[in-house]
């Protein structure tokens, strides 16, 4: 899955694509280097981030659907927490709904994925927007990573979403201790074992967990540590790896694939 982000403060790539014509040129090279889909997002969630309306994150994501949609035949998500948002989005093109907040910041959401018979990725995170990264973590990151997630899905099941239209993602530096991250790349498998119907999801690349673990590194030097956590997580069954180096992560994955003995 590669992130292709309309935002002008994310923060790895913020304000890198400045137009519908920027994002066609991305989105091309996504998918020369790899990109089995296009996650696009009008709203950052980085520490410190502001909210941005409904209006005007639908202004900044659904001309670039519409248009990479109509060009290419890849599958688009869309990154969002706004049932509002989500509509307009899948009605320009988009295939899935990658809601960070699982369920939790707009009550609408679930209708919105079940009336358009979309796929939708669940992520787990704490607290609200503005302390999604200031939330205390977890005393058990894994009861709780578990916990939330059969939430989520219980209120899919309660609207009509079909279990194979769920993918579920451990929303890596969401509310977690750089431990916890750890523990939840290396141990994934746990997670599976308990729900084995759902295909996982994890975004690793360039956060800044990895610049910690590497002594301080910028975010323009984590690629190397965000290619191990990517290896390492679709060794351990992951299904998707969102992240922002296609050619790099999708060369490291093949050979996941092959010492797996997966085509």
């Amino acid at each position: 899955m590669g992130i292709l982000n309309l935002t002008p403060d994310s923060f790895s790539d913020g304000g890198e694509v400045r137009s519908v014509d920027d994002a066609l040129r991305r989105a091309d090279k996504m998918i020369a280097e790899g990109a089995d889909m296009i996650d696009i997002g009008g709203e950052s969630t980085r520490p410190g981030s502001k909210p941005v309306s409904p209006e005007n994150e639908i202004a900044r994501v659904v001309p670039t659907i519409e248009a990479i949609a109509r060009r290419f035949g890849t599958p688009i998500s869309v990154d969002t927490t706004k049932a509002e948002v989500a509509k307009s989005a899948l009605e320009a093109g988009a295939e899935i709904v990658n809601d960070i907040s699982a369920f939790r910041f707009d009550a609408g959401m679930p209708t919105v994925v079940a009336n358009c018979k979309c796929g939708v990725i669940l992520m787990h995170s704490r607290g609200q927007f503005d302390t999604l990264h200031a939330t205390p973590a977890a005393q058990d990151i894994f009861e709780d990573v578990t916990a939330d997630f059969r939430r989520s899905i219980a209120i899919a099941h309660e609207v009509g979403i079909a279990d194979h239209a769920i993918a579920l993602d451990v929303g890596i530096g969401f509310g977690k201790t750089l431990e916890q991250n750890l523990a939840l790349i290396g141990g994934i498998g746990h997670l599976r074992a308990k729900l084995p119907e759902y295909p996982f999801v994890i975004g690793t690349s360039r956060k800044s967990f990895i610049g910690k673990i590497l002594g301080g590194a910028p975010v323009d030097q984590r690629l190397e540590g965000s290619i191990a956590t990517a290896a390492i997580a679709a060794y351990n069954g992951v299904s998707i790896v969102r992240t922002h180096d296609i050619k790099e992560t999708s060369a490291a994955l093949k050979i996941v694939d092959a010492i797996c003995g997966r085509s």
